[in-house]
């Protein structure tokens, strides 16, 4: 009883925030609200509507203290995929996310979501940290690949997979229901998009033959709405640029890539007072800027993102909103004080509807504490 006493408690708070924000007659919300305590006392739960869920899902971008990109929360795009019951239709909605979401570099931030947790043995998870993952491959001279996927390739080279070997494979996706062993799906290459990297200035960053994927979407986390958990609802926006070129393919527990360019750049490395490292970060992450937008694909830089932020405080306080953050993942990693979110100061408080962190998602263990790819819950910074 005590658990349908929350239950029913976090189902009235969204509702009642849920449908003043969308306009909804008091008349129209105290109806509902009967609608939904009344499956909570007969079914031990309650369903979400359409609207319900879309507007849900968008509160959560929005109270997500991490992100960087939330003025974007209202166009979020939510598809409904709570019907799907086998390991093979998930698989074909995920891959249908990829590909539309992706949209021919034009990203579309987006959100596919499946059914909630009901009962443990119908609990849906994507084992996958994000939907698009290079491998990562232990060998005698090192990791090939990112070293950050090692145990997760493991996992799909146990259920079959074979990849090429090559420091930029795709890995499958992996889906569980229950306590059913994981199956894995490989995903058509035809619709990973992804950018080769060059630079205006720097020809030879060419031949290094350095890559990444179009779009980031993270897989691996639960999102919260009124109570209700979705284990598998993974969601997407667009790259920062510093997630790729000062995280990805800079950090030395990743593809660890500064001393290759600064070689490339003729730099001293014989000194860390000569400051070699911050010189090839920047032009590492000019290179993955350029990249991106000669081939047509949506990105943003640090500076913009963080003006933007501001754009999202400010209408946040004209609805009367308080902004929440970690101020740690907020600030960019490559000049970081040069943006106005270093001197200001969040309340790290978190709020519902939510994404959290959850028992069983690859790299759950990790996450909380590592800035990986997708700084922010809607990857867009």
């Amino acid at each position: 009883m005590s658990e349908h006493l929350a239950l029913r408690e976090e189902a009235e708070r969204f509702i009642r925030v849920c449908y003043a924000e969308l306009g909804r007659s008091a008349e129209e919300t105290e109806r509902r609200l009967v609608e939904v305590k009344r499956a909570i006392a007969e079914q031990g739960c309650y369903g979400h509507t359409e609207e319900e869920l879309r507007h849900g899902a968008r509160m959560a971008w929005r109270n997500s203290n991490r992100c960087i990109g939330r003025l974007f929360w209202e166009t979020l795009e939510v598809w409904d995929a709570r019907g799907l019951e086998t390991e093979e239709d998930i698989a074909g909605a995920l891959i249908g996310h990829i590909a539309n979401a992706t949209n021919g570099g034009k990203i579309r931030p987006a959100l596919t979501v499946f059914r909630p947790v009901a009962e443990p043995q119908r609990r849906v998870l994507i084992l996958n940290y994000q939907l698009i993952r290079y491998a990562g491959y232990e060998t005698v001279q090192g990791v090939v690949g990112d070293p950050d996927s090692v145990t997760f390739t493991k996992l799909c080279m146990r259920l079959g997979w074979r990849g090429e070997g090559t420091p930029f494979d795709v890995l499958p996706l992996v889906v569980q229901i229950g306590d059913r062993t994981p199956r894995l799906f490989p995903i058509p290459p035809e619709i990973v998009m992804e950018v080769p990297l060059t630079h205006p200035e720097l020809p030879g960053l060419a031949d290094l033959r350095l890559k990444w994927y179009a779009v980031p979407i993270v897989s691996n986390m639960r999102l919260e709405i009124g109570g209700l958990s979705y284990t598998a609802a993974p969601f997407n926006g667009w790259y920062m640029g510093t997630e790729i070129g000062a995280r990805n393919l800079a950090d030395e527990h990743r593809y660890n890539l500064l001393p290759r360019i600064a070689s490339l750049m003729g730099l001293d490395t014989s000194r860390e007072s000569y400051l070699w490292r911050d010189k090839a970060l920047v032009e590492l992450n000019v290179a993955v800027l350029h990249s991106y937008k000669e081939n047509g694909v949506m990105i943003v830089d640090h500076h913009t993102a963080a003006r933007q932020f501001m754009r999202f405080e400010d209408r946040e306080t004209r609805n009367g909103r308080p902004v929440t953050g970690d101020w740690t993942w907020l600030i960019p990693p490559v000049s970081p004080a040069t943006t106005p979110i270093f001197h200001k100061h969040y309340e790290d408080r978190v709020a519902t509807p939510n994404f959290f962190y959850q028992e069983g998602a690859e790299g759950e263990k990790e996450c909380p504490h590592k800035q990986l790819d997708a700084q922010c819950p809607i990857a867009h910074g």
